[in-house]
């Protein structure tokens, strides 16, 4: 490293000083005046200019005449009480001699610099491609650890949701949490493929062949990311189907008990209205004649409940 922590107003001036360095600057969520007075210095398009200062733009690689433009987002998962996916947009300028970053939210500088201080000979190889690899590794790799730490929560309630008579009304609430989390999270990894590999091939200065086995490690990351996510909204979708099933059944069991205990119910109204209302009974009038009746309607009730029981309704 020959300097940091300079305005941008310095770059061009220590660029011509030393003729083999590349720079890297980074803009914390700026206005569009603050991108303008850098991009006339390195000839950016207004139209990449604007889309770096408009948030949620879509993952992709703008190629123009001098630079690249690239849009990504690293994503930060937290699985607590309500899961959540945190997305940290960045946009990047790439040209020849330097890396302009623009992150319109905080977050992951610290890997980014540990990354690319982690191998000062990779980095001897690359200049401003080895920048560039060191961002999509970082970017791809909090990718494929959320999809990790999303598949991993889906084991804690997992268990609970093919429970007997389906999960709790929390457990549920939580899985739709991890579903909506994973939308999100395939929205970012599935166009990561295509876009490392085109970096790679669309870079301004070719890519060093001791670097190109290093942009192939992340394009094959980001697959396994992207694999690993359809993997696990699969997964969910097949649990809620499951707990949707299984509360079906309850469903279908509390129904067949309720409609056998209202037979039950109607044998000895049916009975007691047949002889109270249309005619009297055999021996209405005499103390036997309602022993005999109610006998006869404990009897039908029971033996009812015993055939119900047997079909298992009851």
């Amino acid at each position: 490293m020959i300097a940091e922590d300079f305005s941008a107003e310095e770059i061009a001036d220590r660029l011509r000083d030393h003729p083999e360095a590349v720079a890297w600057l980074d803009f914390d969520d700026p206005e569009l005046p603050d991108l303008e007075a850098v991009a006339a210095g390195f000839g950016l398009h207004p139209l990449a200019v604007e889309d770096a200062v408009h948030d949620h733009q879509r993952p992709k690689l703008d190629r123009y005449a001098d630079h690249l433009f690239v849009n990504l987002y690293a994503v930060e998962f937290h699985g607590a009480e309500n899961p959540g996916l945190r997305k940290i947009e960045i946009s990047a300028f790439v040209t020849k001699r330097a890396l302009i970053t623009v992150h319109k939210a905080p977050g992951h500088l610290e890997k980014l610099l540990a990354r690319w201080d982690a191998d000062p000979a990779l980095a001897a190889l690359g200049g401003v491609n080895f920048l560039v690899y060191g961002l999509l590794d970082v970017v791809v790799d909090t990718q494929y650890a959320t999809a990790r730490e999303i598949d991993e929560a889906m084991d804690t309630v997992e268990d609970q949701m093919l429970e007997e008579g389906g999960a709790p009304r929390a457990v549920r609430l939580r899985s739709f949490a991890l579903r909506k989390s994973l939308a999100n999270l395939h929205r970012v990894v599935a166009p990561m493929t295509d876009l490392v590999d085109r970096v790679g091939r669309a870079g301004i200065e070719p890519v060093d062949d001791g670097l190109r086995p290093y942009y192939r490690d992340v394009a094959d990351h980001a697959q396994r990311a992207m694999e690993l996510t359809e993997h696990a909204r699969t997964r969910i979708t097949e649990l809620l189907d499951a707990d949707s099933t299984e509360q079906g059944n309850v469903l279908n069991q509390v129904t067949r008990k309720l409609a056998a205990w209202a037979a039950i119910i109607a044998v000895p109204t049916a009975l007691t209205g047949f002889f109270g209302q249309n005619l009297p009974y055999p021996g209405y009038d005499s103390p036997a004649g309602f022993v005999a009746s109610s006998v006869l309607i404990v009897t039908s009730a029971i033996g009812l409940y015993g055939y119900l029981k047997h079909r298992g309704w009851l």
